[in-house]
């Protein structure tokens, strides 16, 4: 039975792609590049992008089973080409925001339009990703050990993407996950004090952190560029979850910016860690920073 793995370079589905080729599945990976996707040797790898449902038909022409990165604006037609090419189950990538009840126009749509297809699904709905770290710090632990963070005392509970990887795929081969939400976050709260400490643990140097205001860090990480740039904004209090515009409160002000960065971190009703799932024990931030230490160095 061929599993068609949508998003297969990413940083799920790349592990979901060897998880089954460890389980012995048929494995048929989707991705835009096919020449530089760097999979492990197996996988079948087909040339393909969601944001263009045209380009997709072969590479669910015979797939049984697919795990579906989520893209808005295509998404409904994607799932119609899948279900009438013979796609009989979906795991879907969600967010922990479903739960929370905080998104309702980017993931829980997709959701939506998965379950009116009448094929069988699961939902996998992560919260935070360890791999953030890696987006927003990385960059400048590479290229002078340090990192600037206006809310060190900040509490996470960040999940390794390898995790997240195993329940999509045990959700693909395992039918006693079908028609569940699983909402999932790591296995213990960290505070992004102990994340640095972590990551100079796992290169074998010190990382310090450099202080700065919410404006200070907003205007640092713009100038970096990329993933910190485009989520900039939400993580220091200019725009909300929905992306409105917000005004960070003053120090010391009721409900003020630093006050509400620090408090101890929500999680969703229901919320798991990966073991409820796949009865391994759930990978540690400290398991995560060495995984990918050569990354920061």
């Amino acid at each position: 039975m061929t599993i068609l793995v949508t998003g297969a370079t990413g940083n799920v589905g790349r592990h979901v792609v060897g998880e089954l080729l460890k389980a012995g599945e048929d494995v048929r990976a989707l991705t835009r590049r096919p020449d530089s996707a760097g999979l492990p040797a197996g996988a079948r790898v087909v040339a393909g992008d969601l944001a263009r449902p045209g380009t997709l038909l072969d590479a669910l022409a015979g797939a049984r089973k697919m795990f579906l990165f989520p893209v808005l604006e295509a998404a409904e037609e994607v799932i119609d080409l899948a279900v009438k090419a013979g796609v009989r189950r979906i795991v879907l990538l969600s967010s922990a925001s479903v739960t929370a009840g905080w998104d309702t126009e980017y993931h829980l749509p997709v959701e939506r339009a998965v379950e009116a297809s009448g094929v069988e699904w699961t939902h996998v709905r992560p919260g935070e990703f360890a791999v953030n770290s890696l987006h927003m710090w990385g960059p400048s632990v590479r290229a002078r050990r340090a990192v600037v963070e206006p809310y060190p005392d900040r509490v996470g509970i960040p999940i390794h993407e390898w995790d997240i990887a195993d329940v999509v795929a045990a959700a693909l081969v395992e039918d006693r996950h079908v028609g569940t939400a699983y909402t999932l976050s790591g296995p213990q709260e960290v505070t992004h004090r102990e994340q640095v400490a972590a990551i100079a643990e796992a290169i074998g140097e010190e990382v310090r952190i450099e202080a700065a205001t919410a404006a200070e860090a907003r205007a640092f990480y713009h100038e970096q560029g990329g993933w910190a740039a485009a989520n900039a904004d939400f993580l220091f209090g200019y725009e909300d979850y929905s992306g409105v515009e917000s005004v960070p409160g003053e120090p010391g002000e009721p409900g003020d910016a630093e006050q509400a960065a620090q408090a101890e971190p929500e999680t969703a009703p229901g919320t798991l860690t990966a073991d409820a799932v796949t009865g391994r024990p759930a990978r540690s931030y400290t398991t995560w920073a060495h995984d990918h230490a050569d990354d920061f160095r």
